[in-house]
């Protein structure tokens, strides 16, 4: 008996991405060429995801999956530890998959998964909403765990820095009077904006003036609350932006030290931001905290054992995974809310006063 295609065949057949077959057999957006040649070629691989569709309206298929964008990252790990311990107290399987942070391998994870029958399902998100849409009107449970999908490039009417701020809003329970998410799927994150304000009035109680952010994918709403904290005008060579890989964080680190040689301190936005902060000082002969003080987003355990120990701004990522994991096993009814864990800023060794 002969293969069933998959979402993946069409895309390739038709020459497009994942993504791109799921919005055009979910009825999303997608240019009329693109459309029919997508559907042309489904009913050519006999693919027929409406089968699909009603096996999930109609019943529960049992097990959730989760999905992070890189499995060795020590909060994914520790969040995952979460959502596996929530799952075996409810007797439910768990299917596992790391996105690697890219929107496309996401997107194939996704439509591998309904494809599965996977009903339910955590993601820390890579894609955007445009991602995420044809899962949820499939009829699949989604909850987003420690941030929320990026509104689409093609949304010309928010910026960046406003998009991030309504997120920070609606995460509150306020509206920003803008349009709404169209995604109606809960959360559960940390307050970043609670943990990044606190870390900057620490920094500026000890006298630093230039302070740095460095971010990476998905943080775009600790980039706002940063930009916030430190109040207008923001100094835009301060806020620096590497993409997923442990390279890239070494290189946004190293670049911003050397071409700000009067930075006196930085908050990384996470683990493996800090991780290349610390190697790059110590490559550039850069004291922490003498000549450079060091806040880290996330407490892991290599933090401690640092010379000297981080400061960090800790979020419960274990606990985000097995509320994460609580919020989905509970679908059914009325939608949950989403939750929002509180961050705490642990001090250590890695700020000092600024020297003049």
């Amino acid at each position: 008996m002969d293969k069933r295609a998959t979402i993946k065949d069409v895309a390739e057949a038709a020459g497009v991405g994942v993504a791109t077959v799921s919005r055009v057999l979910s009825g999303g957006s997608a240019s009329p060429r693109t459309r029919e040649r997508v559907l042309a070629v489904a009913a050519q691989l006999d693919y027929r995801p409406s089968a699909l569709g009603r096996n999930l309206r109609q019943r529960r298929t049992g097990g959730m999956g989760l999905l992070v964008p890189d499995l060795t990252d020590t909060f994914h790990a520790q969040l995952a530890e979460g959502v596996l311990a929530c799952a075996r107290a409810a007797g439910e399987p768990v299917v596992l998959g790391s996105t690697a942070g890219d929107p496309e391998q996401e997107s194939e994870l996704i439509g591998m998964l309904l494809e599965q029958s996977v009903d339910r399902l955590i993601a820390v998100p890579s894609g955007d909403e445009d991602t995420w849409a044809p899962a949820i009107r499939a009829g699949m449970t989604v909850v987003f765990a420690d941030r929320l999908p990026a509104r689409p490039s093609s949304d010309e009417d928010d910026d960046p820095a406003t998009t991030a701020v309504n997120d920070l809003m609606l995460l509150d329970g306020v509206s920003s009077g803008s349009r709404p998410r169209p995604l109606d799927a809960p959360s559960v994150v940390a307050d970043d904006r609670a943990g990044i304000r606190t870390a900057v009035r620490y920094l500026r109680g000890l006298g630093h003036r230039r302070i740095a952010f460095l971010g990476g994918p998905g943080h775009d709403r600790r980039a706002a609350a940063f930009g916030a904290a430190v109040g207008a005008p923001v100094d835009e060579e301060l806020v620096v932006f590497a993409t997923g890989s442990r390279d890239s964080a070494y290189a946004a680190a190293s670049g911003l030290f050397q071409s700000r040689p009067d930075l006196s301190a930085v908050v990384a936005g996470g683990n493996v931001l800090g991780e290349a902060a610390v190697l790059a000082a110590r490559e550039l002969d850069l004291r922490v905290p003498r000549d450079i003080s060091l806040v880290m987003y996330d407490d892991v355990p290599w933090a401690e054992l640092c010379s000297p120990p981080l400061t960090v701004i800790a979020q419960p990522g274990r606990d985000m995974g097995y509320r994460a994991a609580e919020l989905v096993l509970r679908s059914g009814g009325r939608r949950p809310r989403g939750v929002m864990l509180p961050t705490e800023l642990i001090i250590r060794g890695s700020c000092g006063p600024h020297r003049q």
